[in-house]
């Protein structure tokens, strides 16, 4: 007769915590505050707030051309002209509006 020989309770135990503890860290590596997903939600966002820099830049120098062009150093009459009619509403006497 062979007797089956029931595995000791200290190994059964020492699996249990050491699958347990894998569990976590694999969950922690994927869901938590430095996991995977959370890596990737950072990069999305990165992408995002790069593309609204660059959209900002754009406008930024758009800005400083338009500022440059009505500057004392270096007016820009076609400029000016467009300027003086949209806030000011003005227009030349030789001009025929149309509504």
């Amino acid at each position: 007769m062979s007797m089956r020989k029931r595995p000791a309770m200290g190994v059964l135990i020492y699996f249990t915590v050491a699958f347990g503890l894998g569990l976590y860290f694999t969950f922690a590596a994927v869901q938590g505050d430095f996991g995977l997903f959370r890596r990737a939600e950072i990069e999305g966002e990165s992408r995002a707030l790069q593309a609204r820099l660059d959209t900002l830049d754009t406008q930024v120098t758009r800005m400083e051309n338009l500022t440059k062009r009505l500057s004392d150093t270096y007016l820009d009459l076609d400029l000016l002209d467009e300027q003086a009619r949209s806030v000011l509403g003005l227009m030349r006497s030789d001009e025929i509006v149309i509504r």
